[in-house]
Order: C-alpha cells, then sequence, then structure tokens
C-alpha cells in the first residue's frame, strides 16, 4: 500500500511538471483528488489493509492528500504572479512618451450669436427676462390679441399640450409678466427657444431661437424704435448693414413692421438662403398695440411702447455665412469645430 502511495505521488509530481498553463492546474487537482481519482481509491482500499498498519497507512494517504493540495496552490499562486507581471510588463507605461492631447468643448454657433445679441442689448441698457416655453393660451395668444377665431393663428401652427396648454410659438409671451411684474419705464429683452409645426427646410425649423425686446415708457414712438435697431445692427454686424422696412401684421403691434437685412452671404445678389431676392427677413416689429397693454395693466392712454422680436438662427447663417439652418443641430462636427 505504502508502494502505491510513493508511486501516485511521483506520478503526481511527473504530471505538475508538464502543467503549462494555470488553468490546467485545477485540472490536475481534480485528476488526483476528485471522488474518481487516485487517492479516493487509496481511501477506499484502506478497509483491506492490516487493522494494525491501517493508521499509519491512512496518514501517509492524508499527507499525500495535504501535500497535493499544497503544491497544487503554490503552482496556482506561481502562474498567477507570472502572468500578473507579464501583464504589467505589457502594459507599462512609458513616461517619456508625451500625454494625448485633450480637446476643450466648444459653445455651439447658436450659443455663440445668442450670448452675443443679449450683451448688446444690455449694454444697451435692456435687461433679461425670461419665460416659460410651456406656457398658457392666454400669455401666448389670446392677452396678446388673438382671440380664440382670430385669423393670426394660423400663421403660426402650434403645438398643443392640451386646449390650454401649449409649446410657446414666440418669445412674446414674456411681455404681459413684464407689464404685470413691473411698472413703466419697463425695457427688457426675452430670450429663449420656441416651437412651431412647421416644415423643416432650409429656412425654416420645428424649433429655434428668438430675442424678443420690449421698451415701454411715455411718449415712446417709432422713431425710438428705428434708432434702436440701427444702432443694434451696426453694433453686432460691427458696420452699416442695409436695412429695409415693409409694412406687416402682427396682432399684439400697430402699426406692425417687419425688417430684412441685405443678405451677407450673397452680397444682396440673390441665392438659396435670400431665395434669390438679396433680403433675409429677421424681425418683426411695431408699437405695443394698446389692447395688450390693457391687458397687461397698463394706461394705452398714459404709456407707449415698442417689441420687437429677433431671429438667432437667421442672424448666424448671415454672420457665418451658412444657407441652410437645419445644419444647427445636425451635429456635424466638421461645422461645429470651425467656432
Amino acid at each position: 500500500m505504502e508502494e502505491k502511495v510513493l508511486s501516485l505521488k511521483k506520478a503526481f509530481q511527473q504530471d505538475l511538471q508538464n502543467v503549462k498553463h494555470s488553468k490546467d492546474i485545477e485540472q490536475l487537482r481534480i485528476k488526483y483528488l476528485g471522488k474518481k481519482g487516485p487517492v479516493q481509491g487509496l481511501m477506499l482500499d484502506l478497509r483491506n489493509v492490516d487493522p494494525e498498519k491501517r493508521p499509519r497507512v491512512g496518514k501517509v494517504i492524508n499527507e499525500l492528500k495535504a501535500e497535493i493540495t499544497h503544491l497544487c496552490e503554490e503552482a496556482a499562486r506561481s502562474f498567477s504572479q507570472a502572468e500578473e507581471s507579464k501583464q504589467l510588463e505589457q502594459e507599462k507605461i512609458d513616461i517619456t512618451l508625451p500625454g494625448k492631447r485633450h480637446f476643450l468643448g466648444r459653445r455651439h454657433p447658436i450659443r455663440i450669436m445668442l450670448h452675443e445679441v443679449i450683451d448688446i442689448l444690455v449694454g444697451m441698457g435692456f435687461s433679461v427676462q425670461c419665460g416659460p416655453e410651456i406656457d398658457s393660451d392666454w400669455y401666448n395668444f389670446e392677452g396678446l390679441n388673438y382671440p380664440p377665431d382670430h385669423p393670426a393663428r394660423d400663421m403660426q401652427d402650434t403645438f398643443y399640450i392640451s386646449e390650454h396648454s401649449l409649446l410657446r410659438s414666440q418669445t412674446s409671451n414674456v411681455q404681459l409678466r413684464a407689464m404685470e411684474n413691473s411698472n413703466p419705464p419697463i425695457r427688457i429683452i426675452a430670450p429663449g427657444t420656441v416651437f412651431r409645426n412647421e416644415n423643416i427646410s432650409a429656412r425654416s425649423h420645428v424649433f429655434f431661437h428668438q430675442v424678443e425686446g420690449i421698451y415701454i415708457d411715455r411718449d415712446v414712438s417709432f422713431a425710438d424704435l428705428f434708432a434702436t435697431m440701427e444702432e443694434f445692427w451696426s453694433k453686432l454686424f460691427k458696420k452699416d448693414i442695409e436695412t429695409r422696412f415693409r409694412p406687416s401684421y402682427f396682432p399684439f403691434v400697430e402699426p406692425g413692421i417687419e425688417v430684412d437685412l441685405r443678405c451677407t452671404a450673397c452680397d444682396g445678389k440673390g441665392c438659396r438662403l435670400c431665395k434669390q431676392s438679396g433680403w433675409l427677413e429677421v424681425c418683426g416689429a411695431g408699437m405695443v398695440h394698446p389692447e395688450v397693454l390693457k391687458n397687461g395693466g397698463i394706461d394705452p392712454h398714459e404709456y407707449s411702447g415698442y417689441a420687437w422680436g429677433l431671429g438667432i438662427e437667421r442672424l448666424a447663417m448671415l454672420r457665418y455665412g451658412i444657407n441652410d439652418i437645419r445644419m444647427f443641430t445636425e451635429n456635424d462636427m466638421r461645422l461645429l469645430a470651425q467656432f
């Protein structure tokens, strides 16, 4: 029996020397110590040994079992250390190599233009006031002189959330709030995102950005509006820009005008952006309608005011020579990396 133990020990040591990978260690342990392994077989044969020799032989078998377990653990530990050392050698960092360059994020061209417009108007004496993007029909339409059946509502195809709430179609929804919360003189701008259910094309999108300007005080006239706009355009484009004013209709102003700028993309020669006209509409404006002043709690016989709204995307297209508004929302890094 003892000869069998010595023979089994030599066989294990020979097999252990032939192991080439850590995963084979577990297989070797199971081979010798498993339920059907030779060590377990020796334990079963122990009952056939002379009772007087049985304790000594049993001790030898247990020592063999412990030795095989210990040698398997040592071999597994040795393989693990070798593999870790090899992995560390492969992952070693060469500190003499130059570091990886990290690129800083950039502001979106619409944000650049929006902040520039705000900075200019704040420098001209306007304060900033924001309003909710989800609003009631009163602040977006009815309080601005749009009765429920008014045909002017068809000019703006609106996203309705419920019968009385909607995604604002214009930053003009700030007008009444400003009048309710402040006494004249009121001189504010209202920047923000607006939403309209329109066909997406090179010139229009379902969401875009506006900046609304409002000035209410005694004896405010069209002359004040024209002077403010001329000063603004010259500061924004840093040169004199040819403008064109056309009579237009907006329910919340009377009279109303639309402002066109000479297309800077083609220098007025005609292009896709300006529909070959040489002009691009960028602004709606006019004197605040007396009914709107009343709805805001201001006496129209004592005060007057003007309001005007700018489309930021249109201005950015003019500034940067971009002829398709969809490019601002496509996240094309070839475009955005230029800013």
